[in-house]
């Protein structure tokens, strides 16, 4: 099932109970109560069914949440991106096949790739790229817990000196740092709200310093 006909299977459900809530006013107050439960209870159970069919087909998954999944799957620690492009001060960043938006830029002048989401409050690093930036972190030492689609998870906290993506630059920015997260890193709202403006026109994603 895809994102189309999960809403129009939606839009049958919501349908029926009109149906269904007319039928039972039609009837009259002596079985109504019991009626309208039954109804309600196959409601429900059609919802449910629907929601775990369009879970189990992926349209109800966090990008951010599920960053050692099937983002990485999608588009690859290494596959290439198209390419960016410089317009005055801002940098266009344009959408991948998978539909997100994906960056090379460098932690502390190593290069490393990042998905861009707003959703995320925090920017978000693997250990294998926070190790390779020289990053300090404690993998055993007590972290944040953090509530994600997949459970709750134990992430570090630390600081990177330097992000840089094109022309943009960040300084003291701090990350956490999760195996969860598997090889995916992640920008996060507390990069972007340091820019002048950033969002999306035509497609791209446009980030202005």
């Amino acid at each position: 099932m895809n994102g189309d006909q999960a809403m129009s299977s939606l839009w049958y459900v919501l349908a029926l109970v009109l149906v269904g809530s007319a039928l039972v006013a039609r009837r009259g107050p002596r079985h109504g109560m019991i009626r309208m439960a039954l109804l309600w209870v196959v409601i429900f159970a059609l919802l449910l069914a629907l929601f775990k069919m369009g879970e189990g087909a992926g349209l109800f998954s966090s990008r951010i949440d599920d960053k050692g999944g099937n983002l990485a799957a999608n588009v690859g620690t290494d596959a290439p991106l198209p390419p960016v492009r410089a317009e005055g001060q801002a940098l266009r960043i344009p959408m991948a096949p998978d539909g997100h938006f994906w960056v090379e830029g460098s932690v502390n002048g190593t290069p490393t790739r990042f998905l861009i989401d707003s959703g995320a409050s925090i920017t978000a690093l693997s250990v294998t790229s926070a190790r390779a930036a020289g990053l300090n972190f404690d993998l055993a030492a007590p972290g944040v817990p953090m509530l994600t689609a997949n459970g709750k998870i134990d992430a570090k906290r630390s600081s990177i000196s330097t992000l840089s993506i094109g022309p943009i630059r960040s300084s003291d920015l701090p990350v956490v740092i999760s195996p969860a997260f598997g090889e995916v890193n992640v920008i996060g709202m507390n990069l972007l709200s340091r820019l002048k403006s950033w969002g999306v026109q035509d497609g791209e994603m446009v980030l202005t310093p």
